[in-house]
């Protein structure tokens, strides 16, 4: 592993080798063992997307690891503002260990990555949104002691999340529907490469407009935001549109009985999922936020502690 791309780029063995880190460096933070993997170390966190959990996580995650995180926005490099990636790659691969990206266009990582010299780390594009499903698949292990077997249903938006968490489970050889409204589905080439993965774990994968039809049987419902950033415009016809596919108690017990809840957040109570789901006693979206911070330690120990 080269760097952090896409879950689609890895194999099953490097994600559980991922898991097993981060399992190991969370139960030595709770422990009181500190760490100095990558003490000397710098890595530079390019955001022209802002976000709590990812600079937060990220920089809290090179402290503890004995490291240094550089914050820059995008008015503090000129990166998309006249200086061509090629450039900026070559350059700060001069001056630090490894790069967090968090940015639009997916294609910026993947250039970023192939001009780097050293590490990058995909933090989200608008195709995909790696780093949350590894604390997403942390998450479900810690609670299920399993992932192999597994069904997990996505009912919302086919966005960068849902495209991830079809690799994710594909790799693992957990089944995954995924429920969207007719215009909002998942990219095409996202879900036939995932179904490619698939076949090498025995996952099954199911892309359908009906929430019912994901849901029945899941043992993980999952939904995010029906207006992301960047959508704001849309945000009426979006509500509108999405209506049908609000998780509340009702499709959440189409579930199984011992089902949990998962919500990458910001979560907008009483519009993708009701207060009695995401605050009820089924949900884990503060385990899940926790898991940012551990499984993004384990990716930056085992990128840039090389």
């Amino acid at each position: 592993m080269k760097d952090l791309i896409s879950l689609h780029y890895l194999s099953t063995g490097e994600i559980f080798e991922i898991l097993k880190v981060a399992e190991k460096l969370k139960y030595e933070l709770k422990n009181g063992i500190a760490h100095n993997i990558l003490k000397g170390k710098t890595l530079g966190m390019i955001f022209t997307k802002s976000s709590t959990r990812t600079r937060v996580s990220f920089e809290v995650g090179m402290a503890q690891l004995g490291g240094y995180a550089l914050f820059l926005s995008s008015n503090d490099i000129q990166l998309g503002r006249g200086e061509t990636i090629y450039d900026t790659a070559n350059v700060l691969s001069r001056y630090i260990d490894g790069i967090m990206i968090r940015t639009y266009k997916h294609s910026d990582v993947e250039d970023l990555a192939k001009y780097s010299s050293i590490p990058v780390i995909n933090g989200l594009t608008d195709l995909l949104h790696p780093c949350q499903v590894l604390a997403d698949l942390l998450t479900i292990y810690e609670h299920k002691s399993k992932l192999e077997g597994l069904k997990l249903a996505y009912v919302g938006d086919g966005n960068n999340v849902a495209h991830s968490l079809l690799y994710g489970c594909a790799k693992v050889g957990m089944d995954i529907s995924v429920a969207t409204p007719k215009g909002y589905q998942c990219n095409f080439d996202v879900v036939e490469s995932a179904k490619e993965d698939a076949k090498l774990t025995g996952a099954k994968i199911v892309t359908t407009e009906d929430p019912v039809e994901a849901v029945k049987d899941a043992d993980v419902i999952y939904t995010d935001t029906w207006v992301s950033m960047g959508q704001e415009d849309e945000k009426k016809e979006r509500i509108n549109i999405f209506k049908q596919y609000q998780v509340n108690g009702k499709l959440f017990s189409m579930a199984k009985e011992d089902a949990v809840f998962l919500h990458c957040l910001p979560a907008y109570r009483g519009l993708e999922v009701t207060e009695e789901v995401i605050d009820g006693p089924q949900s884990l979206v503060f385990d899940e936020a926790e898991n940012r911070l551990h499984a993004q330690k384990a990716v930056m120990a085992l990128l840039l502690g090389k």
